[in-house]
């Protein structure tokens, strides 16, 4: 099946046929789906356009005329990651042009790629945050277990793997409250097998044990095992099994895009937002670079941002 541009003109130019040739090989040899050649035709086509309004031409463009067309895509709006998509493509045909001999060099080969900002991760709000709190219904075991759980894990930005495989022996505390200890904080071993501490705020700690008299005893089926967080058949609950439950609560809430690592981003922005340390949060988190964790200013600072253009009267 030859390829062929939606608006081909009647008249084949050497550089057309030279383009439809290259996207032929992509269906016939390369057997790209119908849908990648046809990104790679607008690409191309695009170039060639340009190129023609400049005088110049497909098959003899060098890397200046090259470089001058990614400027004018810049120009246009275009986004790095449809820039980096359309140099690929540019890439390809050239090394093509080399391969079957009609050209010696391929002169794309030492554009760089524009940069692509790392994306900011997602964030609830403090007012979101607590309606997912108390969206689980406590009086019946599994709903009391799930408050215990979104608690947890907003209180101390576990990752949901630290979260579900949570065991006994990881619950620590030095209080005694009713008679019994509080738990304080969490002791776990993170990637790398490091050790960290982890403290559990109050209203965490008040829900946890909650959970830990009153229902999970209900949940326990079985030989007794030190697994915190049970399903309903008295197995320890799975990253997916909590996934599902997180996400039937933000969907009757309406609220986009809630997921275990929404929440971990949530924790870090606003403690930040609230004046803490940026390495306790490092270390909190269980991240070895605290480069790693600098993504959450950035967040901190978007948010001021766009409150001090929302409000102050001369922004």
């Amino acid at each position: 099946m030859a390829w062929r541009s939606p608006d081909a003109p009647l008249v084949v130019s050497l550089d057309r046929r030279a383009l439809g040739r290259y996207l032929d090989s992509l269906l016939t040899e390369r057997r790209l789906a119908e849908n990648s050649v046809e990104s790679y035709g607008r690409d191309l086509l695009r170039l060639l356009e340009d190129l023609a309004d400049r005088d110049g031409e497909l098959l003899t463009a060098d890397r200046e005329a090259l470089a001058a067309h990614l400027r004018t895509l810049t120009r246009q709006g275009l986004s790095p990651r449809s820039i980096n998509r359309a140099l690929s493509s540019i890439r390809g045909f050239y090394q093509h042009l080399v391969e079957i001999g009609e050209r010696k060099d391929n002169p794309a080969e030492n554009l760089l790629r524009p940069k692509i900002g790392r994306s900011l991760p997602k964030v609830l709000t403090e007012a979101q945050v607590q309606s997912l709190l108390a969206a689980p219904d406590v009086e019946i075991p599994l709903g009391l277990r799930d408050r215990a759980m979104i608690e947890l894990l907003y209180a101390t930005g576990l990752r949901v793997s630290e979260l579900v495989g949570l065991a006994l022996e990881n619950l620590r505390g030095v209080r005694e409250a009713g008679g019994r200890k509080a738990i304080d904080f969490l002791l776990l071993t993170g990637k790398g097998g490091k050790e960290r501490a982890v403290p559990v705020g109050e209203q965490a700690q008040d829900w946890l044990d909650r959970y830990l008299s009153d229902s999970r005893p209900t949940l326990v089926k079985g030989p007794l095992h030190s697994g915190v967080f049970l399903n309903h058949r008295g197995k320890i609950l799975t990253r997916q099994g909590f996934w599902k439950i997180l996400k039937a609560y933000a969907r009757s809430l309406d609220l986009p895009q809630v997921s275990p690592h929404v929440l971990r981003h949530s924790f870090a922005t606003h403690l930040l937002e609230h004046g803490a340390d940026l390495r306790a949060v490092q270390m909190m988190l269980g991240h070895s670079d605290i480069v790693t964790t600098e993504i959450y200013t950035h967040i901190h600072q978007h948010r001021m941002r766009s409150l001090y253009d929302r409000f102050h009267p001369r922004a």
